[in-house]
């Protein structure tokens, strides 16, 4: 099993830090990162286990036939990942395409 990334995906990861920095989410910059950090090693982790739905067409600009699954990282923040799970030989790929939370998309599931 793996879970991997699209380029567009991990360029957002990379600045997420410096923008929740500097929307004053966080008073120290190393907190946004590992917060970042810890986001990233929840979805690498336990995406695979997670209850899943089927992504409303809504979201279809960033792929076709994506499931979604949620990812709470406080009592705030939600965090959505959309993906595609794909069979490789013996191997399971999970492929995130778009990840966003609720503040940005809650209106749309």
């Amino acid at each position: 099993m793996k879970v991997l990334f699209l380029p567009e995906v991990r360029q957002y990861l990379k600045e997420l830090h410096g923008i929740l920095f500097e929307k004053e989410y966080f008073g120290f910059e190393e907190s946004a990162v590992q917060y970042v950090r810890d986001l990233i090693l929840d979805i690498e982790e336990t995406l695979p286990i997670r209850v899943s739905k089927e992504a409303p067409a809504c979201f279809n600009r960033y792929g076709t036939g994506m499931r979604y699954t949620s990812f709470r990282k406080n009592r705030n923040t939600q965090w959505y990942v959309f993906f595609n799970k794909y069979r490789e030989k013996d191997e399971v790929i999970y492929l995130v395409r778009y990840i966003s939370n609720n503040h940005a998309i809650a209106q749309y599931l």
